[in-house]
């Protein structure tokens, strides 16, 4: 199993930048919008985070406007974001029992240097 598992979404600048970061560490990448997580995977992910759904969903997404989440609660947010990956930020670097969202990509640090 690898040290840590990268939530990725290629066709995002932010992402690729987090995904340059970590050349030479040992990475599983997920492509997480061609292989969406499921609401148990997302829900744990969100805890290591330690946020909630509205803090990692992507309100400036097209689609969290058709879906009209501006007013939603946590519960509802969460259904959307398992439902339509996209609607999650990214990138989400996770190792063990932390996770970091890589907003900039230089955060991964953080966990990269954590001993």
């Amino acid at each position: 199993m690898a040290q840590y598992i990268l939530w990725h979404n290629p066709r995002c600048a932010k992402s690729r930048e987090g995904f340059k970061l970590l050349e030479g560490l040992d990475v599983e990448v997920r492509r997480y919008i061609d292989n969406p997580p499921t609401c148990e995977e997302l829900q744990d992910v969100l805890n290591k985070l330690g946020m909630k759904p509205s803090e990692l969903v992507r309100k400036k997404e097209k689609l969290f406007r058709e879906l009209n989440l501006k007013d939603a609660n946590e519960e509802e947010i969460l259904k959307a974001m398992c439902e339509h990956p996209r609607l999650i930020e990214r990138p989400i670097l996770i190792k063990g029992d932390k996770a970091i969202l890589g907003r900039p990509p230089e955060r991964f640090k953080e966990l990269i240097d954590e001993v």
